[in-house]
């Protein structure tokens, strides 16, 4: 439901114009250093206020709740905490009766019986995702030396990120856009073959990621059309380094010590300003809605170091689990 992980695992909470969001971790290493300002690079990251994302700019500064003691972490929960701001409720009251093309407006009512907070998307929001992005922070602290780097590499089609934005605000629309992410220094044998597979793992938690729908692990799809003897990639080393990495870092559903690498598709953003045909549901008529508000022009800009979180938060609880089995 709204937790993942087995020994480092997540609770998350909150609603988009709520009093709060935030995330639990449960099984948080003792000891860790930490501090409020730890968190600031990669929460500026995934920030609004830039050409083509919201302008709703929250300040989100951390609130360490719980699970911190004389600047390192204790081992019983961790609560991180962001505080709702910048909220514009008024804008999001039609969207009751009239739901929006592409949102989870109609679906969200459906689940829970019309007693959703749809304000801003209610606990369907990408404002959920600054829990996600602080918890990733912490598990890089496990996961050392391991490096992530997500990079979004093409929008709208185009591989000019700039100009594809341009354009879509001209138009007033939005568009999606792929992400590359790359992982090095990866140890070999994390995951299992089958349920709990490094791909079904962090599949898993990419596409909690509002927006995302799809993911290729290496070679990916083009895999499909290659040879096995174009495919395989050749082992060059005891330690398992190949000459190629069409697996992308991942056989038999484990690492192999080779970068793992994936690339993600982030479809466009649904709230745009253009009028769209939807259903109203007070008068049971179609009509015409124009969405006001500040929505972003290309989510896929903010999203790259929300992936690079989820990426650590496997690992962190992949590591963690080989860990224990040493033992």
């Amino acid at each position: 439901m709204n937790s993942f992980g087995r020994l480092f695992r997540l609770h998350i909470y909150g609603e988009s114009h709520g009093e709060v969001a935030g995330i639990l971790i449960d099984g948080c290493p003792p000891g860790l250093p930490l501090k409020t300002a730890d968190f600031q690079k990669d929460l500026a990251r995934r920030k609004g206020g830039r050409a083509g994302t919201t302008g709703r700019v929250e300040a989100d500064t951390v609130q360490i709740r719980s699970g911190l003691f004389n600047g390192k972490t204790t081992g019983a929960p961790l609560c991180l905490e962001f505080s709702n701001q910048e909220m514009r409720s008024k804008d999001y009251e039609i969207f009751k009766d009239i739901p929006r093309p592409g949102q989870a407006d109609l679906t969200a009512s459906q689940k829970f019986y019309g007693f959703n907070d749809y304000r801003g998307g209610g606990h369907f929001s990408g404002r959920l995702t600054v829990g996600l992005v602080a918890a990733g922070v912490v598990a890089r602290k496990i996961i050392r030396p391991v490096s992530i780097r997500a990079k979004l590499i093409e929008a709208g089609g185009e591989k000019n990120i700039q100009k594809a934005v341009e354009q879509a605000v001209k138009e007033r629309d939005s568009i999606g856009g792929i992400i590359e992410c790359r992982s090095n220094r990866v140890p070999p044998g994390l995951g299992e073959p089958f349920f709990d597979s490094v791909e079904s793992l962090i599949s898993h938690l990419i596409f909690s990621i509002p927006g995302v729908k799809g993911i290729e692990f290496g070679a990916g799809f083009a895999s499909a059309r290659m040879k096995g003897s174009e495919h395989n990639d050749l082992i060059i080393s005891r330690e398992g380094k190949t000459a190629t990495n069409h697996a992308g870092g991942i056989n038999g559903g484990l690492t192999n010590g080779n970068p793992l690498v994936f690339r993600l598709a982030v479809k466009p953003t649904a709230s745009i300003p253009q009028p769209q045909l939807t259903f109203n549901l007070k008068t049971g008529r179609r009509e015409y809605l124009e969405i006001k508000g500040r929505h972003d022009v290309c989510i896929a800009l903010r999203v790259p170091v929300i992936v690079e979180a989820a990426v650590a938060i496997v690992l962190a609880d992949l590591l963690l689990l080989r860990k224990s089995q040493l033992v």
